[in-house]
């Protein structure tokens, strides 16, 4: 059984095809699909894709660093009011990205923070998107650190300085089709961390795993992933599916 941990299932990547993709997903023995939000635009595609699916998908709720405008503080009040409405089992994906926009830096630290307090208010995990922005993310981090604080590190493409670093705040690495990369990097030092603090994703339909690299990714590619760090950590497969599911289990507690 394995578990992706990040994928945007309600793409309209995938409107064409989404039943054929998720039991292609299911078939290649993934069971569990955590859901993370962008902004209001993608809430009720989100619901939409949890009713069809309710044993399968679990939804998170958040906003996208990308998605922090003019209008982010009505996105942070949309978000609180569907907390009011019902749970959800991570506040995610959240953090910083500089890859895109450094003008909205501030504005973005103070979306960051506000959702790190929700999710402490619900006793829930965080899901960290970081892109061209490790120090930045770290500093808001450090001054949130405690046994409150914990989550994952979304598609983790640091070192292994960062990996350390992002470790001792309570978070997992999520690894996903990047380390199977030529240039990917992460695949060189990744035995050297421990593999209770890694868990799985594809960020679908972003980033496919070779060899599908440049195509759409879905989440039946999870086991290109599996088999990499299988590679890796010298463990079967079946091995790296139990262990990264069980450490999601820790994170999202269930």
């Amino acid at each position: 059984m394995l578990t992706d941990t990040h994928t945007h299932l309600y793409s309209d990547a995938f409107e064409a095809d989404q039943d054929e993709m998720m039991q292609r997903a299911i078939a290649a023995g993934v069971t569990r699909f955590f859901i993370p939000a962008i902004d209001s635009a993608t809430t009720e595609a989100m619901y939409q894709l949890e009713q069809k699916y309710p044993d399968q998908v679990y939804l998170m709720m958040g906003l996208h660093p990308t998605s922090v405008k003019s209008n982010y503080k009505e996105e942070l009040l949309h978000i609180e009011a569907q907390f009011e409405k019902r749970n959800f089992y991570a506040v995610g994906e959240i953090g910083i990205d500089l890859y895109w926009d450094t003008s909205t830096l501030d504005i973005q630290q103070e979306a960051f923070r506000y959702q790190i307090q929700l999710a402490k208010k619900h006793k829930l995990p965080i899901v960290i998107h970081c892109r061209e922005a490790f120090n930045e993310v770290f500093e808001v981090l450090e001054s949130e650190k405690g046994e409150d604080l914990f989550g994952i590190f979304h598609c983790f493409t640091g070192s292994l300085e960062q990996a350390k670093q992002a470790i001792s705040y309570n978070m997992k690495l999520g690894i996903g089709g990047v380390v199977t990369f030529k240039n990917g990097k992460i695949d060189t030092f990744l035995h050297q961390i421990d593999l209770k603090h890694i868990v799985l994703e594809t960020d679908s339909p972003y980033l496919s795993p070779v060899p599908f690299r440049g195509k759409r990714n879905e989440s039946s590619y999870l086991c290109y992933v599996s088999k990499k760090l299988s590679d890796i950590y010298q463990l079967s497969e079946a091995e790296i599916a139990h262990i990264t599911t069980e450490n999601s289990k820790a994170v999202f507690g269930i």
